[in-house]
């Protein structure tokens, strides 16, 4: 299998959290040596050519909203940070009548579905409260996601750009995919940018979209993990 090395500068994000430490078929359950099986935790994140995140520069397409919609459902529970927490529940909670947004096409909704009622972690210094089916995360990151993960169930789906990025630097990322776009931004935000370690990753599998993107999926490689 392929190998892909990820390898930037030191940055603060994982320590602004407390980070003490530097289809598609199923995968199998990660375990840490004796210990229990654990939940794997999911990265999925939409990036251009060179390496752009920004969530304004993609228009995905009704087929890229079914594969993500399909991702969704293999979890049991989505992880966000505050800013992407916020940004969904504008984009894709359902109104209170049971409508949804007059901007939405018919065909985005199983996957405003799936993002609507997923149960929903938090992790947040900032917010004192939160609904729509979400609970706050707080204390140390490391610890309480490491707790989710060992509760039972088949998967845990984080999203965003500054949470993950923590995360991959106490390597409590089990997959990573990179649904990778045609596009060439000229701008950042890039994917990783400031991460203190280096990532070395497998490739296990690879799927192409009629509207030219490529969803790449990793997992740590066993070499180093």
């Amino acid at each position: 299998m392929h190998t892909i090395v990820m390898h930037t500068t030191v940055g603060t994000v994982g320590r602004a959290f407390g980070a003490t430490r530097c289809e598609y078929g199923r995968p199998g359950t990660p375990t840490r040596p004796g210990r229990a099986p654990v939940r794997p935790l999911r990265y999925s994140i939409n990036v251009t050519l060179d390496g752009c995140c920004d969530h304004q520069v993609f228009r995905p397409d009704e087929e890229l909203h079914r594969h993500f919609a399909e991702g969704l459902a293999r979890a049991d529970a989505l992880l966000f940070g505050r800013v992407t927490y916020e940004m969904m529940e504008v984009a894709w909670r359902q109104g209170p009548t049971g409508t949804w947004p007059a901007w939405m096409d018919d065909w985005m909704v199983p996957f405003a579905q799936a993002i609507d009622s997923a149960r929903k972690y938090v992790v947040s210094r900032t917010l004192d409260h939160v609904d729509w089916n979400a609970e706050l995360v707080g204390g140390d990151l490391e610890e309480s996601v490491r707790q989710l993960k060992g509760e039972p169930g088949e998967g845990l789906h984080v999203g965003g750009v500054t949470l993950p990025l923590a995360l991959a630097e106490l390597g409590l990322i089990d997959e990573y995919e990179l649904v990778v776009h045609p596009i060439v931004a000229g701008h950042g935000p890039t994917l990783f940018a400031g991460l203190g370690k280096r990532l070395e990753l497998e490739l296990v599998e690879r799927k192409e979209f009629r509207a030219g993107a490529v969803a790449q999926r990793y997992q740590p490689s066993r070499a180093t993990g």
